[in-house]
């Protein structure tokens, strides 16, 4: 039996669009819902317990959107929030967290960076999980002001090339052969990324992984749409549209939502 209920999605704001667009690669026939809550754009500065109320309030409205399953694109609302997401809801959820086992399973030099935010970086669980590879280098370093540059527009800017180079450049000196992006934000630093790194450090983030576990928790639980379907998507920014809009390089409509 088919599902036709929507994959609902939220997100700190536009990041999330890279984790929706490894679902909508994937899952062409699937209707989707994306909330960008970029008025409280970034989590990562903010605590735990308002990550969990604004989690629970974007939640609640992709619910009233009669979302199916609903997919935490966002880091720090995952390690903070999604545990009492969890408890409180019937819907399932799937979270999206740093990407260290693969890069520690296949590190040569056993270094590893993660850039990630302050909100992510702090939490239990991804302290948990860095526990777990503890014959592993892990150079952690917050990404201070990219997300705000991102949200501002300003992705390409000298000031946002130059934040870059200082974050990665004494993870290069002490010798990572990979670097994990633990935000939904940061896939679309790739490209600058990719210019400063030296050609042999790699880079991970979740989009892919996150996509995979989603169609199989649909499989599992909640059912697929009819695959002759053309799915549809719905964006939702509480800030700026047209930011949004742009990064999905105006192939969708973003409505604005008093929210």
């Amino acid at each position: 039996m088919f599902n036709s209920k929507p994959i609902g999605l939220f997100d700190s704001g536009i990041g999330g669009t890279s984790i929706w667009s490894a679902i909508h690669d994937l899952m062409p026939n699937e209707d989707t819902i994306y909330l960008a809550d970029s008025k409280n754009a970034p989590y990562g500065l903010k605590s735990k317990d308002e990550i969990i109320a604004l989690s629970i309030k974007n939640t609640e409205f992709l619910l009233r959107q009669n979302a199916k399953i609903i997919v935490v694109a966002c880091n720090t609302a995952t390690t903070n929030a999604i545990k009492e997401l969890r408890a409180k809801y019937d819907v399932p959820f799937i979270g999206i967290e740093p990407a260290i086992k693969p890069a520690a399973l296949h590190s040569k030099t056993q270094k590893i960076g993660i850039l990630a935010t302050k909100g992510t970086l702090s939490s239990e669980l991804f302290n948990k999980t860095v526990e777990l590879y503890h014959d592993t280098n892990i150079i952690e370093q917050i990404g201070y002001g990219l997300v705000e540059l991102i949200e501002g527009g300003k992705l390409h800017s000298a000031e946002m090339t130059q934040l870059l180079q200082s974050y990665v450049d004494p993870m290069i000196e002490q010798g990572i052969d990979y670097l994990v992006l633990g935000c939904s934000h940061y896939p679309y630093l790739i490209p600058q990324l990719k210019k400063i790194l030296p050609s042999h450090i790699q880079i991970i983030d979740s989009g892919e992984a996150v996509a995979k576990q989603t169609l199989h928790v649909l499989k599992e639980k909640a059912g697929l749409n009819n695959p002759e379907h053309k799915g549809k998507t719905e964006f939702y920014s509480n800030l700026n549209p047209e930011i949004l809009s742009d990064i999905l390089k105006n192939k969708h409509s973003v409505a604005y939502l008093d929210f």
